[in-house]
């Protein structure tokens, strides 16, 4: 009989000590909840927040090209068979008009033009004989001691003496040319751009001396596809970007009037400032140099945000932003244009959303934050006018 009594002891501990486990774990259970609701979760990060703004931003249109003289000039020699005897000018130098870039032997010419001078001597020497025996016939006329066919020789001496004399005239004032030619001038303000001009060289008629950019001009030659080319008009501001990084400032001058039919492009030429192609700034653009550039198509409105708050991620932009429970939601969105530290958000965003600014690049989608805005600055009415404060005590 003690053994039954000895068992049921046992099982009644065994379950008392359950029991007393089960109700333990019950009360900390029960603890824990509640200290979860009275102490929440503590916020993964800091964050600051800023809405979209409607903004002016401007459009634009890029395109690329390269640059070319606006127009450029062949001076070769005019005079055949001259020897070279001294050249001004090398390339890189700005000239003027009818300035001196080359000078060649003159004393062949010389030679030439005194022959010419004595030839027409001689012819209005001959003109002038001739034209007195054609007056004395002409006088005897009437009087018959002359016959008719006499009379006709002497006009006809008259005027084959003074045609001599105007052909010996003209061959004068051909060597005079020939002997001006002598002198290679410039045909126009600008920069010599290319020089084959060799000191000692007998040149021939025709042969290319230099060539020069008229007036140092350049110009942009933007390549712009068909569909776009609507777009641009004459007059259109262009902003330009070098490749040695200089920015320089354009204005549309022309739009070709065809397209080509391989690339499908068109060339639009836009006129450059003078002293961006000085030759003698380290900083100037070069005829041949690529450039990239934006035509200024106006403004438009826009929303914006600020460009801390789009992060890039595989490619695609994302912004966060908050929910009621102050967890940080991760939104893909399509951006568009930029300008200064504001970027365009074009789809998936509604106008007057909140975004994360400061901090968005180290949250994940889900994180809890915690709020703190900058004071916003004081307005222009508020600085102009302050509140008054009243004297301490």
């Amino acid at each position: 009989m003690k053994k039954p009594q000895r068992s049921t002891a046992i099982f009644l501990l065994i379950l008392s000590a359950l029991l007393l486990v089960a109700m333990a774990t019950f009360f900390y259970l029960k603890t824990q909840r509640q200290s979860a609701k009275t102490s929440p979760t503590k916020p993964a990060l800091t964050v600051s927040t800023a809405a979209l703004e409607q903004s002016l931003l401007p459009q634009r249109l890029s395109a690329n090209g390269a640059i070319w003289p606006w127009q450029e000039a062949v001076i070769g020699s005019e005079a055949g068979g001259l020897r070279l005897t001294e050249v001004r000018v090398n390339v890189g130098d700005q000239v003027r008009k009818g300035q001196i870039l080359a000078t060649f032997a003159i004393e062949s010419v010389q030679a030439e033009v005194a022959q010419a001078q004595a030839s027409l001597a001689e012819a209005q020497a001959n003109a002038l004989d001739a034209a007195g025996n054609a007056e004395k016939a002409r006088s005897l006329q009437r009087s018959g001691a002359l016959s008719e066919q006499q009379i006709n020789q002497f006009q006809t001496a008259e005027k084959t003496a003074s045609a001599r004399m105007l052909s010996a005239r003209a061959m004068l004032e051909v060597q005079q040319v020939k002997l001006k030619q002598t002198r290679l001038l410039a045909p126009d303000d600008g920069v010599i751009s290319a020089r084959n001009a060799t000191l000692g060289a007998v040149v021939g008629a025709g042969s290319e001396l230099f060539r020069m950019i008229r007036g140092g001009r350049l110009e942009w030659r933007a390549e712009v596809t068909s569909s776009e080319l609507s777009r641009i008009k004459t007059g259109m501001s262009v902003n330009l970007l070098a490749a040695n990084g200089l920015p320089i400032k354009g204005k549309v001058r022309m739009i070709a009037p065809t397209v080509d039919p391989q690339t499908r492009l068109a060339l639009v030429y836009v006129d450059l400032p003078l002293q961006a192609g000085a030759p003698n700034d380290p900083a100037a653009i070069r005829a041949g140099m690529f450039a990239s550039g934006e035509f200024e198509m106006g403004k438009t409105m826009g929303l914006t945000a600020a460009q801390q708050s789009v992060l890039v991620r595989d490619g695609f932009s994302y912004v966060y932003t908050l929910g009621e429970d102050g967890h940080a939601r991760q939104l893909k969105v399509q951006t568009g244009r930029r300008f200064g530290e504001r970027i365009e958000i074009r789809e998936g965003l509604a106008p007057g959303a909140v975004l994360v600014t400061s901090g968005a690049g180290f949250l994940n989608d889900g994180d809890l934050v915690r709020v703190v805005n900058p004071p916003m600055p004081p307005t222009a009415s508020t600085a102009a006018n302050p509140v008054p404060t009243k004297p301490q005590p």
